[in-house]
């Protein structure tokens, strides 16, 4: 075998071993697929300021990956540590470490989702659901939400019945989100339900729209049928009119926190609380609930009537007789309680 033809062969080995080499170098540092132990995926959050270290350790904290070194040395070359943004991101297993690098420095996060309904009940419940699901803590966010400043020229509104500003939904956020962020979305929500149109129809009724969202809160927890709210929303403003107590029972569950009480007892009428309308009259302080529109839109287009009374119907099938005199309603709440004694509920 002559000279030439050796150096060809030793060449071609030279090659192929650096090609052996450079892929399994390549298999191993860049397209080798994580392998989570136990669990198809698991989630890194990145707070607020986190340097490119703390990003590091925080995705060798779970145990990720196999080579750090490898992995930071490939992170650089991608200018991650110029590109970091904060969030919670989701990590497959199977993926290479150069998907990872790119969810981060493409800023691929998962959205949190924040559903807000009527279970929430007044603004501590509000700030402990929040907090527990986002970075946020507890006092920058009450911070925000009570900032009487904003409230005052924004939305007539005083820390008091600043819960008023939510309304129930779905929220999609950053992990990350500031409280001013969190702050603008709730705003451009109540912005949306308080359109030129229902703002026109608050005026007539001359409530201010936070005593309206507490009247709608209170009578969106007697009921969930439409026509009986537009009915229900009417006693309670002949009420007010009148200047009779609301004698509400929602708000006597709220005071007393007895949230899913199906009957309401004398006792609990003892509490001395604002939001005890059986005590003192008027509206309470704020709303007992966040509100549904068609709880707003069942005040604002309250029907006209004369009732002052109302009781749940004896079938509790979601409707009530509405009575305009006490020995009438006397009668119907007579009906109900032995409904309720019937169906052995006590509470």
């Amino acid at each position: 075998m002559s000279k030439k033809i050796k150096s060809k062969i030793v060449s071609l080995i030279v090659i192929l071993g650096l090609g052996a080499a450079g892929y399994f170098l390549y298999q191993k540092f860049v397209a080798g697929a994580i392998q989570l132990k136990g669990k198809n995926y698991t989630y890194i959050y990145i707070e607020k300021n986190d340097s490119f270290e703390d990003v590091i350790n925080d995705i060798n904290s779970e145990n990720i990956i196999d080579n750090l070194e490898a992995f930071e040395w490939m992170a650089k070359k991608m200018e991650l540590d110029k590109n970091i943004h904060p969030g919670k991101y989701r990590i497959n297993n199977g993926m290479t470490k150069r998907q990872i690098i790119n969810l981060i420095k493409y800023n691929k996060q998962e959205k949190v989702k924040l559903t807000f309904n009527s279970q929430i009940h007044n603004l501590d419940e509000f700030v402990v659901y929040v907090s527990d699901k986002l970075e946020l803590n507890e006092d920058e966010l009450e911070n925000y939400l009570t900032d009487e400043k904003k409230l005052d020229e924004d939305f007539k509104l005083d820390p008091e019945n600043c819960f008023a500003l939510v309304v129930p939904g779905v929220y999609e956020v950053s992990w990350a989100i500031s409280g001013e962020e969190l702050f603008e979305m709730i705003k451009e929500r109540y912005n949306l339900i308080w359109n030129d149109k229902r703002k026109a129809s608050a005026k007539k009724t001359g409530f201010s729209i936070a005593e309206i969202i507490t009247l709608a809160s209170i009578t969106q927890s007697e009921s969930g049928i439409e026509s009986e709210q537009e009915k229900i929303a009417a006693v309670y403003i002949n009420r007010l009119n009148k200047g009779m107590m609301l004698q509400a029972d929602p708000t006597l569950k709220f005071a007393n926190k007895n949230f899913d009480a199906q009957r309401v007892l004398d006792a609990d009428k003892e509490i001395d609380s604002p939001y005890n309308t059986y005590r003192y009259k008027g509206l309470p302080p704020g709303p007992i609930c966040l509100v549904y529109t068609q709880a707003i839109d069942a005040v604002l287009n309250h029907t006209k009537h004369n009732f002052i009374f109302f009781c749940a119907k004896p079938d509790l099938n979601g409707f009530s007789d509405f009575s305009v005199t006490y020995e009438q309603h006397q009668k119907y709440a007579t009906a109900y309680q032995k409904a309720m004694d019937k169906r052995g509920i006590n509470r």
